[in-house]
């Protein structure tokens, strides 16, 4: 998947389906309906959440992480509504950041080795740029010389 910002469901469980190696008739008979059925379910951009669970379960991929990375990435931060964290609500509450502390030690670390530059990283990760300098900058200022390494040479 090149971007998070445009989101296909149906093309992406057709690749993971492929992936999968799974015979048609086992989804056919999953979900109970026609190879039809099932190739214009490849075909929808978007799908009814109970369906896409079901593609989850079958084809053990999550796919709601594809839509929760995409809020991530382009949603505005939550402290610009605090206002908002007043009130109560009866939803379960997730925090915004899926990220794990090992994903961004491993993609600061690229960067800070020079194994890839900022670019290269924004390219195949699709994370954005000031994602990427705000890592940096909280998540490697224990070692004083590599984050000035870092900004001298990416300044």
């Amino acid at each position: 998947m090149k971007s998070f910002k445009n989101i296909n469901a149906g093309a992406l469980i057709k690749l993971r389906f492929e992936e999968s190696e799974m015979e048609i008739s086992r989804v056919c008979n999953f979900f109970n309906c026609s190879e039809d059925e099932i190739e214009k379910m490849f075909e929808s951009k978007s799908l009814d959440t109970d369906i896409l669970l079901k593609w989850s379960k079958l084809l053990e991929y999550d796919f709601f992480r594809v839509y929760s990375q995409h809020l991530i990435l382009f949603s505005p931060q939550s402290n610009a509504y605090s206002s908002n964290k007043e009130k109560s609500s009866n939803l379960p509450q997730f925090r915004k950041n899926i990220y794990t502390k090992e994903v961004i030690d491993f993609i600061t670390g690229l960067i800070i080795s020079g194994e890839k530059n900022i670019g290269q990283v924004v390219e195949k990760y699709c994370i954005p740029k000031t994602t990427l300098h705000r890592w940096i900058v909280k998540y490697n200022n224990h070692d004083k010389r590599l984050h000035k390494e870092y900004i001298t040479s990416n300044h």
